[in-house]
């Protein structure tokens, strides 16, 4: 008989297929491993998830190989790995989505103040220190790293970086990209089979160490009015998150939207639409300006579509 944990990590392998081969096959071998199975179900269940799993294994050396050795070390590690699991949280800083955000960014009048909800190392919330090439249009900036972007209209690509004068982001357990040891960790989240993406996280770390953007420890909804009032109030404020919300409560979810409203802020998400929004595009990621869908995006940012007539 299947259990919830098993479930979850054979639909993991779905879920996952976008975004690593190595974690699939992973996936695949835990779901169908019940004693690792019951070694999983020794965590609360928020500490099973999958990703977190896998990317603490990683953090503590497990090796880039298929199951049976990734098991074998698994279940040796196991101590390290449970206790670990309980400490850490998914802070996954994919700088990849911060092609979508400079491209909505561009259709809001600056100069700007940027707020980014779940902001890990903040590592999002310097776009315009990094450049960017939208399909086959010119390299946008100068900066390292630099993000490409597909897109199927040009009119989808932004023509000029956002004009960005303050930041700050709320994360319920801060990192710095300063902080060796935070770097560390983020590197961990990015599976191993994933060089592209590892390259591109060092570059922007290495743009961050110089002048970490400030991140403070929080949850979002309840910190985010005495957050906001630090903005100055000659920009213009623009709430963003970027893959946060699906770690929201749902009654948390549901009244942030009216909660940014309501500070006269402007809010950029970069969500599945069933979390961001039940009623539009269910399954897809979607980049939206103040609620109304902009573009159907990829999960790390490396696509942008004409939205479905």
């Amino acid at each position: 008989m299947s259990s919830p944990t098993a479930d979850w990590y054979d639909r993991a392998t779905r879920e996952l297929a976008d975004h690593s081969a190595l974690h699939v096959r992973w996936a695949a071998g835990v779901a169908a491993d019940p004693e690792v199975v019951a070694l999983l179900d020794r965590l609360p269940r928020e500490r099973r998830q999958p990703s977190l799993v896998f990317s603490v294994a990683t953090w503590l050396g497990a090796p880039a190989s298929d199951y049976p050795a990734f098991r074998i070390w698994l279940v040796e590690h196991w101590p390290a790995v449970e206790e670990a699991a309980r400490e850490r949280r998914t802070q996954t800083n994919e700088v990849g989505r911060c092609a979508p955000l400079v491209a909505a960014l561009a259709r809001i009048p600056g100069p700007l103040a940027l707020l980014e909800v779940g902001a890990s190392a903040g590592l999002c919330m310097i776009p315009e220190r990094y450049a960017y090439r939208f399909g086959d249009a010119e390299q946008l900036g100068e900066g390292r790293p630099v993000i490409a972007c597909a897109v199927d209209d040009p009119a989808l690509a932004p023509s000029t970086l956002p004009d960005i004068r303050w930041r700050l982001g709320i994360d319920l357990d801060p990192l710095s990209a300063a902080d060796p040891d935070d770097a560390r960790w983020l590197e961990a989240l990015v599976p191993l089979d994933r060089d592209d993406r590892r390259v591109r996280l060092r570059e922007a770390l290495a743009s961050a160490r110089s002048d970490p953007p400030r991140v403070v420890a929080g949850d979002a909804l309840a910190a985010l009015a005495e957050v906001a009032a630090e903005a100055p109030i000659e920009l213009t404020l623009v709430v963003v998150s970027l893959g946060t919300l699906v770690y929201f409560a749902p009654d948390a979810r549901a009244a942030f939207p009216a909660e940014v409203a309501r500070l006269g802020a402007r809010l950029v998400t970069l969500e599945q639409s069933g979390i961001a929004d039940p009623t539009r595009l269910p399954g897809r990621f979607v980049l939206a300006l103040d609620g109304e869908p902009l573009a159907e995006a990829s999960p790390h940012g490396d696509r942008l579509l004409t939205l479905p007539g």
